[in-house]
């Protein structure tokens, strides 16, 4: 998802101004397909790690229980463009309803904490942050939702704290 993931990595590595204080704690547990399967990025804070990419996705696959592995791939310039493909691994973070999760980057010489702050009922839809409060992503199963789930999804956006006007939406 523009490579969401490596994108949030890079940028918690630089210096940068916080969008709020913290991101508060995910609002309810989610299921283990959560962890499976294509998820688009509809939209997302931007961060210096995800310029010029466009159709952007994750496939998760389950490992086993609690670990799995990540494809992320955005298309350079246009929803058409030249594929930039990334590969990690990660793995649920215990006691946390599936709801908290750590990447590894760099070789394992770097672990990124990520949380699904909230998601529709039917998990079409989620929210995920890094805790710190910096990014957010609104992540669907199909590159487009419906007119009324994005706007629950941005007014949640917005509820949890973060400016939605400065939100982009990449093309599919």
């Amino acid at each position: 998802m523009r490579l969401f993931f490596f994108a949030a990595v890079v940028a918690s590595l630089t210096v940068a101004s916080a969008v709020q204080a913290a991101a508060p704690p995910p609002a309810k547990p989610v299921a283990e397909r959560f962890y499976s399967g294509k998820w688009f990025e509809i939209a997302r804070l931007p961060n210096a790690g995800q310029k010029d990419c466009e159709a952007p996705t994750t496939v998760f696959t389950r490992a086993d229980a609690d670990a799995f592995s990540v494809v992320q791939t955005c298309r350079r310039g246009s929803p058409n463009g030249k594929a930039k493909v990334f590969n990690t691994k990660g793995k649920v973070v215990n006691g946390s309803g599936n709801a908290k999760f750590s990447m590894s980057f760099l070789g394992g010489l770097h672990h990124q904490e990520y949380w699904v702050l909230d998601r529709a009922d039917d998990q079409s839809w989620a929210l995920m942050a890094t805790p710190g409060g910096n990014y957010i992503w609104l992540l669907a199963r199909k590159a487009a939702l419906p007119a009324a789930a994005r706007a629950t999804a941005l007014a949640r956006i917005k509820a949890l704290g973060y400016p939605v006007n400065r939100l982009e939406f990449p093309q599919h």
